[in-house]
C-alpha cells in the first residue's frame, strides 16, 4: 500500500421520516446493550436536541456519540481509536433496532463521512503538492498578495446508478501538519427498507471507505511523485 490513512473522523447520518424523539426508548436500547456486554457507549443523556449515547472525551477533540434527533441518527466518532468495521457495525445495529422499537419502515437516506489524513511520498509541504504537481497552478498564485495558508481541491460525483453513493471529496493541506494532506470523503446513499437496514448500513460505511482506498488513493498517488514525474501513471 503507497499510503497508511489515519482515520481522524467516522460520521453516519442515518435519515427517517420525521419523528418525535422518544428518550425511553433510547434508554431501553441503552440498557440492552449493557446486558449484552460492554456497551459502544457509557452514557445516556437527554439534553435540548434529544437523547443522546456518548463516551466521556479522553482527549481534546475526541468524540464519540450517538445522537436521536427528529428526523434522523447522528452517529460520530472523531479522533477515536473506533476502526471502521467497528463503526459500521455500530451504526448498522443501532440504526436496525432504533426502526424495531420506533416502527420506522424506511430509512430515506444515508450520508457516511469519512476524514483521514497521509503523509505525502514527495513533498515536504502539502501545499507545494496541491498548487504545483496536482493542479498545476504555477505561478498564478502570485496575484495575491499573501501566500495561501490551505490550498485544496473539491470534487463531486453524481450517483449513475441505483446503490452508487453521490460522492464529495475533499483534497487539502492540513495547517497542524506541512507533510499531512487531508482527505474527506462524504457518500449519499438513496432509500433502505428498514428490514434490510443492518446489512446495508454496515456495507454502505464500507463503501464509502472503499472509495477512499481504492479511488481517492489512486488519484493523489499519480501525482504525488517525485519531481519532474508528477501526472504520470499509477
Amino acid at each position: 500500500m503507497r499510503y497508511q490513512p489515519r482515520t481522524i473522523a467516522l460520521l453516519a447520518e442515518v435519515v427517517h421520516p420525521p419523528l418525535a424523539p422518544d428518550p425511553r426508548v433510547v434508554q431501553r436500547l441503552h440498557n440492552e446493550a449493557y446486558q449484552a456486554g460492554p456497551p459502544p457507549w457509557a452514557s445516556f443523556t437527554l439534553g435540548d436536541s434529544g437523547p443522546s449515547l456518548s463516551n466521556p472525551a479522553t482527549h481534546p477533540g475526541h468524540v464519540s456519540q450517538a445522537s436521536f434527533l427528529p428526523d434522523r441518527l447522528l452517529v460520530r466518532e472523531e479522533q477515536s481509536a473506533v476502526t471502521v468495521e467497528e463503526f459500521a457495525e455500530r451504526t448498522a445495529h443501532l440504526a436496525g433496532r432504533y426502526a424495531q422499537e420506533r416502527s420506522i419502515g424506511v430509512f430515506l437516506a444515508q450520508v457516511v463521512t469519512l476524514r483521514t489524513l497521509i503523509n505525502a511520498r514527495h513533498q515536504r509541504d502539502t501545499r507545494a503538492l496541491l498548487a504545483q504537481d496536482l493542479m498545476r497552478l504555477g505561478d498564478s498564485l502570485s496575484a495575491f498578495e499573501r501566500a495561501p495558508a490551505t490550498v485544496g481541491l473539491r470534487l463531486a460525483f453524481t450517483s449513475a446508478q441505483a446503490e452508487q453513493p453521490a460522492v464529495g471529496l475533499r483534497i487539502e493541506s492540513y495547517n497542524a501538519d506541512p507533510r499531512s494532506l487531508f482527505l474527506e470523503v462524504q457518500a449519499t446513499y438513496g432509500p433502505v427498507v428498514s428490514g434490510s437496514a443492518t446489512d446495508a448500513l454496515r456495507q454502505r460505511v464500507h463503501g464509502a471507505y472503499e472509495v477512499l482506498q481504492n479511488e481517492v488513493l489512486e488519484f493523489v498517488a499519480r501525482h504525488d511523485q517525485p519531481q519532474g514525474e508528477a501526472g504520470g501513471g499509477a
